[in-house]
């Protein structure tokens, strides 16, 4: 079981988010749920979770803002950022690794599975 590992989720589809959420409590993680961009910001002013799963595409404050924000803060940037959203370019990919992201998922081509197996192979549990 992890150790009280905390994972921040950012994502605007409340449906997808409750689904990764319930996915990695079952794991024994703690997870925080936020559904944008501001949101998300203010959070991280005050929280450091253990991973972030970031969605590209959200209101108020964009995925892209909030990775470059994440990469210059010192006191976040070694936290792993996995990037889940239906941007698919590989423009968009090659971005999102600049700004230190570890993984990028493409939401039609990766199951809830898959993101689990990921996390838990990240996080060492």
């Amino acid at each position: 079981m992890p150790s009280e590992k905390t994972i921040l989720i950012v994502e605007d589809d409340r449906f997808l988010s409750t689904l990764i959420k319930a996915r990695l409590e079952k794991d024994g993680f703690k997870t925080i749920q936020v559904f944008d961009g501001e949101e998300a910001r203010q959070l991280l002013k005050k929280e450091r979770p253990d991973l972030i799963i970031l969605d590209l595409i959200m209101p108020r404050v964009p995925g892209f803002e909030l990775l470059e924000m994440i990469s210059l803060d010192p006191g976040l940037n070694k936290t792993p950022v996995f990037i889940l959203t239906n941007l698919a370019q590989e423009s968009d990919i090659k971005k999102a690794k600049q700004f230190g992201a570890v993984d990028y998922f493409v939401k039609v081509r990766v199951s809830i599975e898959e993101l689990a197996t990921r996390v838990k192979a990240i996080l060492g549990v």
